[in-house]
């Protein structure tokens, strides 16, 4: 039947509306911004850096490693690694990226680079409310810009950012484990060796006198 389906939605419509009297279920709208809707767990617009402790900038789980701004589809990741290295939040040297730039108004929210950064550094946001009147330097973020904290990480996306902390944990036990037998079979080798032997000196024999020489 020709216009069946506007007419479905007509009905539905006017259910929805007679219903939102009596049903707060059936109010379907809100009134945006002063009520919100809860965001779904998996919902992502824009990423983000993660770090770990209480400082960002040594918390960084970055290691710019430019894994990510090497596999952006729009090339929308800047990044510039530093020439030395500096302590992390646990006190491992490590490489840090002195500059880390993301322009989202290229962003395609593609999350490829979550999905290629081997030190789970970069995730995605859902932080939608990013309009700027600087079509510009408004949308390019830094480094300081982009970090978040791993606590603000277990907020937006709590199953995935637990399932991230417990692998992290079981990588971090098993290089400790390692790096203990290690230690221990250094120690094992060498208890077993055998103690180093000072080498012996012959005894010097004292020339006699002749016996036609005079005594003194």
């Amino acid at each position: 039947m020709l216009g069946e389906g506007i007419l479905k939605g007509l009905v539905e419509t006017a259910r929805n509306f007679a219903g939102s009297y009596v049903s707060k279920e059936r109010m379907t709208t809100v009134e945006y911004p002063e009520e919100r809707l809860p965001l779904p767990e998996a919902s992502r617009n824009f990423p983000f850096l993660v770090y770990d402790g209480s400082d960002w900038e040594a918390g960084l789980r970055c290691v710019a490693c430019q894994i990510c701004e090497k596999e952006c589809p729009p090339k929308c990741i800047f990044i510039e690694k530093s020439k030395d290295k500096k302590p992390d939040y646990v006190g491992k040297p490590q490489i840090y990226p002195t500059k880390f730039d993301i322009d989202i108004s290229v962003c395609m929210s593609c999350q490829i680079c979550v999905e290629v950064c081997p030190f789970e550094a970069i995730k995605m946001n859902n932080e939608f409310e990013l309009a700027t009147d600087d079509r510009f330097g408004g949308l390019l973020l830094d480094r300081r810009e982009l970090a978040k904290s791993n606590e603000y990480y277990h907020q937006i996306h709590p199953t995935e950012a637990a399932e991230v902390d417990a692998r992290l944990a079981a990588e971090k036990a098993k290089a400790e484990a390692k790096a203990k037998a290690a230690a221990d079979a250094a120690a094992a080798k060498a208890a077993a060796a055998p103690p180093a032997t000072t080498p012996s000196v012959a005894p010097v024999a004292s020339a006699k006198p002749n016996e036609g020489e005079p005594k003194p």
